[in-house]
């Protein structure tokens, strides 16, 4: 076997041309695109990639790799034509593929044409691309909006804008924190009419539930009595919530978002319903049972109904009955429903709330119905699912709710954002853990999922205090209730936390995914534990500071919007210290460089390019491969 240590190898690329298939016409003259068109976005394109390897003496040749979910153990046989072995196979557009050669079912060897090799030792193939590609099936058309370019905005409905007194609602008894404040549809509406969400890089607005709430107080579990204006209370999934306005108001919400190049999500509470909803007192065998176990099915993580054992059944509160999925006919109500909002509204997507706490079998039905929906419209959209999966610590657990053909398309990032809190807003971990977490991190949840990197949300203390020189919370898991009622914080009076947030939102920028942006974090907008982190927006009287955030915020996001590499790009890693990191984004056309400082004084980076380049963020030159950046600051770069 000595010859063969003396093999020429050879990987290239086929341009074969596509196999074309009818473009069917779908209902009310929509279109499916099946898999072998060729009008498809980038993610959703599959390139015939060939390999050659030329014969000696093998009996036998199979190509190995991560082309496929069993590339490493099944592989590929390659077939002998002539002098040498044959083998093809398919891959995503823009993919990396890693390799081997398995000769004789014994002896493993890499390309030794090719010097590029992975951290485990494998040869790797690049990028992947074509001019001739075939498509996935039911893959979004060009056309359609590419969710690579997404930029979120989670806007609370109630505590945003009021534009209309007359639908305020009132709840007796309830806690005035927890009461109604009048925020609606028509406010959004005028929010967006008024270029607020485009001047932040804003094209995807989250609004809260639209279904009719219950109108009745509810017990927290603080002992204080809440209205339902946060949505999750839903009484009926056939009709629109009148505290925020008419349908009408909604539709037209939707259509302003579309004519102003902007997608819309709902949020979904589709976990349980309130227990004074028709469908429960006429269904009750939809439901799981609250008695359980000589007691109540509740989600305390008790003996009666431990969370690990029970996490699909256990109900949030005694006044929220939680669905039984595992029953087809409620499934089939609530996927049903689900789908007439979006095809009532024509909004764009899902943000499905708690998701580990439904059986699956309702996420993979919903999917299926809402693609028969997608092929409806066109052009065929992708219609975007990100999840709520409240776990700081497994991503292998998150990780399992996504697939974007049967499943999520993404979750909210919540590993990533520990780090993020930690490293860079709290500074209790160094920037190295960072850049060592992203490195498995960007592609952890696999070719074509779109994860939502994120820093502040509805469930924890406003993020602007944990960036404060000393955190508020200690424990970067702390909801931040000890401080919703009892001394409440106040905006920050100085610079240090607004810069410090600037440079989180400087990384959510310039990173893969569909990053989210929580309504008032652009101002630094202050806030304890729920409800205080729901406070009403504030539009008048802000800080000088707060304005320089939320201008910073605008100029990261409209980088974002100019340039494919920060949002489209795949991230290499440059430098790190404690205090810094540096990295690179690239889409084969333009690359970019992010430097970022989380320390309070000036820092050097090095490893960029040598010569001039321009800071996009400062609108300064500079040069490199080494350069200073001041103090709780970042640049962008462009040789």
């Amino acid at each position: 076997m000595s010859s063969t240590l003396r093999l020429s190898v050879l990987l290239v690329l086929a341009a074969c041309g596509p196999t074309m298939t009818t473009t069917d016409a779908g209902e009310d003259g929509g279109t499916t695109n099946d898999a072998g068109s060729t009008d498809c976005q980038e993610p959703y394109r599959r390139c015939d990639v060939e390999f050659r390897f030329r014969a000696l003496d093998e009996q036998s040749v199979q190509l190995r790799g991560n082309f496929a979910a069993d590339g490493w153990t099944v592989g590929v046989p390659m077939r002998k034509e002539g002098n040498e072995w044959v083998a093809h196979v398919t891959a995503g557009f823009g993919s990396d593929i890693e390799y081997k050669f398995l000769i004789n079912n014994t002896l493993w060897v890499t390309d030794p044409a090719n010097t590029v090799l992975s951290a485990g030792g494998n040869s790797v193939r690049s990028n992947v691309s074509c001019t001739a590609f075939t498509c996935e099936a039911n893959a979004p058309q060009a056309a359609s909006f590419d969710w690579r370019d997404g930029v979120m905005s989670f806007v609370f409905v109630d505590r945003f804008f009021d534009g209309d007194a007359s639908n305020n609602c009132t709840v007796a008894g309830a806690d005035p924190s927890g009461q109604y404040q009048g925020g609606d549809w028509k406010g959004v509406t005028r929010k967006i009419n008024e270029g607020y969400f485009s001047q932040l890089g804003v094209n995807v607005l989250w609004l809260t539930v639209p279904v009719k709430n219950a109108t009745v107080g509810g017990a927290g579990s603080d002992g204080r009595t809440y209205s339902g204006y946060h949505g999750y209370w839903p009484v009926s999934l056939e009709e629109t919530e009148s505290c925020f306005g008419s349908k009408a108001d909604l539709l037209e919400l939707v259509n302003v978002a579309h004519q102003n190049g902007m997608q819309v999500l709902f949020d979904f509470a589709m976990v349980h319903m309130h227990s004074s909803a028709p469908v429960f007192a006429q269904h009750p065998e939809w439901f799981w049972p609250l008695a359980f176990n000589g007691g109540q099915c509740t989600c305390d993580d008790g003996s009666v109904c431990p969370w690990n054992a029970q996490g699909h059944r256990c109900w949030f509160t005694d006044y929220l009955p939680h669905w039984n999925y595992t029953n087809a006919a409620a499934r089939e109500y609530s996927v049903a429903a689900a789908v007439k909002l979006l095809t009532d509204t024509g909004a764009d997507g899902f943000r499905l709330d708690a998701i580990k706490h439904v059986d699956q079998s309702w996420l993979l039905a919903l999917r299926t119905e809402v693609e028969k929906v997608a092929a409806t419209r066109s052009p065929r959209p992708r219609v975007y699912f990100v999840g709520e999966t409240y776990d700081f610590g497994n991503r292998d657990y998150l990780k399992s709710f996504v697939d974007p053909k049967t499943k999520l398309d993404g979750q909210f990032d919540f590993p990533l954002r520990l780090q993020v809190l930690e490293s860079i807003i709290s500074r209790r971990a160094p920037m190295t853990a960072l850049r060592d977490f992203v490195a498995s991190n960007d592609s952890f949840y696999g070719p074509n999922t779109l994860m939502s990197p994120w820093v502040g949300n509805h469930d924890l203390g406003r993020v602007i205090h944990m960036a404060e020189d000393t955190p508020m919370w200690s424990n970067p898991y702390a909801d931040g209730k000890d401080r919703a009622f009892n001394n409440p914080p106040q905006v920050p009076g100085y610079k240090a936390p607004f810069e410090r947030m600037a440079n989180a939102y400087a990384f959510l920028l310039t990173s893969p995914g569909v990053p989210l942006l929580y309504y008032g974090d652009e101002i630094g907008l202050p806030g304890g534990g729920d409800p205080d982190n729901r406070r009403f927006m504030q539009w008048t009287g802000l800080s000088q500071d707060q304005m320089w955030l939320r201008a910073r915020v605008g100029a990261l996001g409209t980088l974002r919007k100019q340039h494919a590499a920060l949002r489209r790009g795949k991230r290499a890693l440059v430098s790190a210290t404690d205090d810094t990191f540096v990295y690179s984004m690239s889409d084969g056309v333009e690359t970019l460089y992010v430097a970022i400082n989380r320390g309070d004084v000036e820092q050097t980076v090095s490893g960029l390019p040598s010569g001039a380049l321009s800071d996009l963020l400062n609108m300064e030159s500079v040069a490199g491969p080494s350069l200073r950046v001041p103090a709780r600051s970042t640049r962008i770069l462009k040789q």
